[in-house]
């Protein structure tokens, strides 16, 4: 299945828009202050649509519908300790990176136990990041790369090319501005599937409950004090760790942090990017359960073998009119 013709220059168009919005700043960007922080000068609802395009990856964007399709809900408790990561981080990080006004979220550790501490951190940092954009890269490849007609490596390395220009070429501030309109396209195509999935299957809401109750596709889990599963406290505790983690070290944080025009902006947008995630993720996942009620209705539009984080993607192409498809198809690369 390859790409329709609307879909393609809907995809062309936006990515070129997408790349020609990042190299914009390049004049802004000359400056060390410019191309790190971008002269500290971000509103923090911008900031806020950029920390949360940061939670909200192109791998949520197929992982999430694809784990609700495939079992439930249990995902979704990692959503659940937000709130809580993001009242920790207003109350103790930020105001800790904002007094010290470092753009590093490690020279804290050069300045109490040395340079070689700070080195560690940061070698760690980038190793994580490398296998983190090489799966994101790899993974969004395999599901796209039927869909679109492309080889993998296509998608690789065009993907990888684009990111890299306009990163390096307009700097934090284009990688933040960007972030906003990928977010606001991928977060209102989610919403646009949800009701369209609404619409099309007969019975609507009241028929999706019915089938996915008798099926426990909205567990969130056990309940159970077990260790050894993904228990409803198991994942919550994973991810209020991994929450604070991203707000309290990771580099793709705190240099947002440093971005904003004050300390009130800077903690509005880590409420904002939190608190919009969290219903935008269930969002996501009603698209999978909807998506199971969806083919248990009508088995014949899935193909034999396709399963899991393939099933939205195949949807998108196959079921979304001509144009829309394309928008999703460019956000999600």
């Amino acid at each position: 299945m390859g790409l329709r013709l609307a879909d393609f220059i809907v995809l062309t168009i936006y990515l070129g828009g997408v790349v020609g919005l990042g190299c914009w700043f390049f004049k802004k960007s000359r400056t060390t202050e410019g191309f790190m922080v971008a002269g500290r000068a971000l509103p923090g609802w911008v900031v806020g649509l950029s920390i949360f395009g940061t939670f909200l990856s192109s791998i949520s964007f197929l992982a999430l519908p694809g784990k609700a399709y495939s079992d439930n809900w249990n995902g979704f408790v990692f959503s659940l300790s937000l709130p809580l990561a993001a009242f920790v981080a207003t109350r103790y990080f930020i105001p800790y990176y904002r007094k010290g006004g470092a753009v590093s979220a490690y020279s804290h550790l050069e300045e109490r136990f040395g340079g070689w501490a700070r080195t560690y951190a940061v070698v760690c940092y980038l190793l994580t990041q490398v296998a983190r954009t090489g799966a994101i890269l790899y993974l969004v490849a395999l599901a796209l790369a039927p869909l679109t007609g492309f080889e993998v490596t296509t998608i690789i390395i065009f993907t990888g090319v684009l990111v890299t220009l306009y990163t390096l070429l307009g700097g934090i501030e284009a990688v933040i501005w960007t972030d906003c309109v990928q977010s606001v396209v991928l977060a209102g195509g989610a919403l646009l599937c949800s009701i369209l999935l609404f619409t099309w299957i007969p019975g609507g809401a009241s028929e999706i409950a019915r089938v996915a109750a008798e099926q426990s596709k909205f567990s969130l889990g056990e309940f159970g004090l077990s260790l050894a599963a993904p228990t409803f406290w198991v994942v919550l505790i994973y991810g209020l760790v991994m929450n604070l983690q991203n707000f309290g070290i990771d580099q793709s944080y705190v240099q947002r942090y440093a971005t904003a025009r004050s300390d009130k902006d800077a903690k509005a947008s880590v409420w904002m990017g939190a608190l919009i995630y969290l219903p935008v993720s269930a969002v996501f996942f009603f698209i999978g359960t909807a998506l199971f009620v969806f083919y248990q209705l009508n088995p014949g539009l899935l193909p034999a073998g396709l399963t899991g984080d393939s099933v939205f993607p195949h949807f998108i192409v196959a079921e979304l009119p001509a144009g829309i498809s394309g928008l999703l198809i460019a956000a999600i690369i």
